[in-house]
């Protein structure tokens, strides 16, 4: 019988429960992680002082407090996450470097409302891709913004040019038959397929919609991580940590070898366990 851990589609509760309280124990080796991406969304997206922004999905809130320190005193910075245990990290993290003009509110994006005026800008770093209905949740969150408004995304690319999740998925595949992801299910890789993606943010009433591509190499578990450092924060963390904790000890043991050989094998001193990663960077106006 194949194993669905790591590939059935993950919903909203998910992050709100599990995979929410999974990110947040290893919060900053995700951050790390990720960093290098959010980066040059950032500098894509080049925030404005006075600027109004919500930030989807922001996890710890890194991104969020970049948003804040760059629209400045007279701006403001939302993060909205599902998850109320990173709202309440997020908000110590803020509240501890001092930054004024930053809140952090616990909802589901997808059918959040606010009160107040409404936003010029919206921004998520891989915090948009698991919606049910997505072209619901896009047309809510345009209800959020000006006329005017702009939205900043970053979404994983295709699987095989993102072989710091495939090449993992393979050592796994070795040992346990593991059903393959649904296209355009929610998940990681839900707009992998680029006319989907146009197609959802069309129906949902965004134009002059831009991507370009991202290339890199992913640090596992950050730049500091070792090969067992990586290794560890991968099974603790996520999707794949479950389809690994379903089997018995002796695979576990062999899952973790190879695993681990393969950590060892990509792992380059001073700059961490990289393996090719993918994203598109995406802009729409109102």
């Amino acid at each position: 019988m194949a194993s669905q851990g790591a590939t059935e589609p993950l919903k909203a509760e998910d992050w709100a429960g599990e995979m929410g309280e999974r990110w947040l124990a290893n919060l900053d080796r995700f951050e790390a992680m990720i960093a290098p991406i959010g980066d040059a969304m950032l500098a894509r997206a080049a925030h404005e002082p006075g600027e109004r922004v919500i930030d989807i999905g922001p996890g710890g809130g890194a991104t969020t407090r970049a948003i804040a320190r760059a629209v400045g005193p007279q701006g403001e910075a939302l993060g909205i996450d599902i998850s109320p245990s990173l709202v309440v990290e997020a908000t110590r993290r803020a509240e501890q470097e001092a930054i004024p003009n930053v809140r952090f509110l616990s909802a589901d994006a997808a059918d959040v409302t606010l009160d107040g005026p409404r936003y010029g800008r919206l921004f998520s770093r891989f915090g948009s891709m698991f919606f049910s209905d997505p072209v619901s949740a896009f047309a809510n969150l345009r209800s959020l913004l000006t006329d005017d408004g702009r939205i900043d995304l970053a979404v994983w690319g295709p699987p095989r040019e993102n072989l710091w999740m495939m090449e993992m998925m393979g050592k796994v595949r070795e040992h346990v038959e593991v059903s393959r992801a649904e296209p355009r299910a929610p998940g990681p890789f839900a707009f992998e397929d680029l006319d989907y993606l146009r197609e959802v943010l069309t129906k949902a009433g965004f134009g002059g919609i831009a991507i370009d591509a991202y290339e890199g190499r992913q640090a596992i578990g950050g730049p500091d991580a070792s090969p067992q450092e990586a290794l560890d924060m991968v099974l603790s963390s996520m999707g794949i940590g479950r389809v690994v904790d379903e089997q018995d000890t002796a695979k576990q043991a062999a899952i973790r070898a190879d695993l681990l050989a393969l950590f060892e094998n990509r792992h380059v001193p001073g700059e961490g366990v990289l393996m090719a990663a993918k994203a598109w960077l995406v802009s729409a106006n109102c």
